[in-house]
């Protein structure tokens, strides 16, 4: 069974803006390889993050030299649409790059999402048919209507949809959105990553307060359309024991569906051929 991990950081330089993350100036690919290697993960999709500006360069530098072991889910400006529009048409000639990934978390990216600023990205990313990946707690309802407008952009919503991060929201207080994270399971281009898990828990691994929530998601959307990952620079424990929260301590997820969440469907859905 490959293990695939859905989202980690890694960065050179700066502090993580976001609270919830170690607070440390760098977590290098080498440091992420020698965890992944003594928590049996086969691999990880490295989401740039934008506190550290080279942190794009990094992870193309990762994915040279660890083949088959690092992709890339990256950004485009969104205040240039013509230029980004044009950047995006060539997009997945970069190596190991699969799509895009934003957060929506706040007023300055949730208006222009909602009043259709954005649109142009939807647009090009559809006709690229490049994924998107997409942090929106507040704005699931907008992503199922993109989701109606644009039925050949595979969008995936992060985080189980939570409202951890800086909020430190635990269990039912960071799941008060389920009901509209699985009211998006209707559109079959809507998957939802389960990452960050035991971060939104209270309690130590195995992380059984947020059991409930996961089986419903697998319910609902099922294993095809849920990827395990960590987001591992937020998580309260190791990387093998998100791992093992998985493969060891949910019942409800057979010896065949094993494989598909944790790696074979994210591979899948976002294009990634190890």
């Amino acid at each position: 069974m490959q293990i695939v991990d859905a989202q980690i950081h890694v960065w050179g330089s700066g502090l993580p803006s976001n609270q919830s993350h170690w607070q440390i100036t760098s977590f290098t690919t080498e440091e992420a390889v020698a965890l992944m290697d003594e928590a049996g993960v086969d691999a990880a999709v490295i989401h740039p993050p934008s506190w550290d500006p080279g942190s794009h360069d990094m992870a193309f530098k990762a994915v040279a030299d660890y083949p088959g072991r690092f992709a890339i889910m990256g950004a485009v400006p969104l205040d240039t649409p013509e230029e980004s529009a044009a950047t995006l048409a060539r997009w997945k000639q970069q190596p190991g790059m699969l799509g895009i990934r934003y957060t929506f978390l706040n007023d300055a990216m949730r208006q222009p999402l909602e009043d259709g600023t954005f649109d142009w990205v939807w647009k090009a990313a559809e006709e690229a048919d490049i994924p998107v990946s997409a942090l929106a707690t507040d704005s699931l309802s907008t992503f199922g209507k993109l989701a109606e407008r644009h039925p050949g952009l595979r969008f995936t919503i992060d985080h189980l949809g939570g409202r951890g991060g800086n909020t430190r929201l635990k269990d039912a207080e960071a799941m008060t959105h389920l009901p509209q994270l699985l009211a998006l399971a209707r559109h079959p281009n809507i998957a939802v990553k389960a990452t960050g898990a035991p971060g939104y828990c209270s309690e130590p691994w195995p992380f059984t307060p947020m059991h409930t929530y996961l089986q419903q998601i697998y319910d609902t959307f099922g294993p095809e359309r849920m990827f395990w990952g960590t987001d591992i620079s937020k998580m309260p424990c190791s990387w093998r024991e998100c791992v093992t929260m998985f493969t060891e301590q949910l019942p409800w997820l057979s010896e065949a569906d094993k494989p598909l969440v944790m790696g074979e469907s994210i591979c899948k859905w976002w294009g990634w051929k190890r």
